[in-house]
């Protein structure tokens, strides 16, 4: 039994400095953290596009008289309590961005030869500790703890995010994301000024050229504030995605890991 358990632990050790040389995880993290910048990226342009339509509907109003009654509607009303959601939105996916910017960077920063170097004559003094004495010094077990943790932890955690990323969220994301763009192109279209930016036409004819085109204006309106409710449960969808990706989960698989490499390390002295 004691036989068995050091040759277990001196694998361990071994995989431990193997993996901190040939950094087999590192590469992966990598391009998954590109990835999710991608993501980020991405829902960060079209809220802000989003935004900047919505603003311009809500400057704008257009006037009829039908059955000789004046009615004066503004198209931006429909979107306005929209507007405040896709403003934190987007605020989010900046955020969102700096923080798969900042695991890059920690990535690259792991892989740096001298945290290797550090990592492996910690483990190599640990494992001699232990066949010497069976319990190593509580100080080198902390040390070599907080390396392991610095060498492996944020590519670990990547790794095993975007896992349940694909497996759980990467369809809900590519449905609510499709849906944010396509509302911000209908909200385009539903804008009266933005369609005719190009025309030579007068304000006025403008506006009674569109409002020609879309002869139901109750219609017409009912589909704007239908878009902007789906817009709206679609938004705190992503939200809810990418708060899980970039702080639930990789805190909870941090905590994990963490313990795991705990117990580990403290196992020789447990089971002395």
């Amino acid at each position: 039994m004691q036989v068995a358990r050091k040759i277990t632990v001196m694998l361990l050790i071994a995989a431990a400095i193997a993996c901190a040389w040939l950094a087999p995880m590192d590469g992966p993290a990598k391009s998954q953290v590109d990835a999710g910048l991608k993501r980020a990226l991405v829902s960060f342009a079209t809220a802000r596009a989003l935004n900047a339509v919505i603003s311009v509907a809500q400057g704008t109003e257009a006037s009829i008289q039908p059955l000789g009654v004046g009615v004066t509607l503004t198209p931006g009303q429909v979107l306005e309590p929209v507007n405040n959601l896709v403003e934190q939105f987007s605020n989010l996916m900046l955020v969102a961005s700096v923080i798969f910017g900042i695991q890059k960077v920690l990535i690259s920063i792991g892989s740096y030869w001298p945290l290797s170097a550090l990592v492996t004559l910690a483990a190599l003094t640990w494992a001699w500790c232990y066949l010497c004495q069976s319990h190593p010094p509580a100080l080198l077990s902390r040390l070599l703890l907080i390396l392991l943790m610095l060498r492996f932890a944020v590519p670990v955690v990547t790794i095993g995010t975007d896992m349940l990323w694909q497996k759980y969220l990467a369809a809900d994301y590519a449905v609510s994301q499709n849906s944010i763009s396509t509302t911000s192109g209908q909200a385009d279209q539903l804008n009266p000024v933005a369609q005719s930016t190009a025309s030579s036409q007068s304000l006025v004819e403008k506006m009674k050229g569109w409002f020609d085109k879309n002869a139901d204006v109750s219609v017409h309106f009912q589909n704007l504030k239908a878009a902007a409710e789906q817009a709206v449960e679609h938004i705190i969808k992503l939200i809810v995605i990418f708060v899980l990706q970039t702080l639930v989960i990789p805190l909870l698989m941090f905590w994990c890991l963490y313990g795991v490499i705990k117990r580990t390390v403290e196992w020789p002295s447990l089971t002395k």
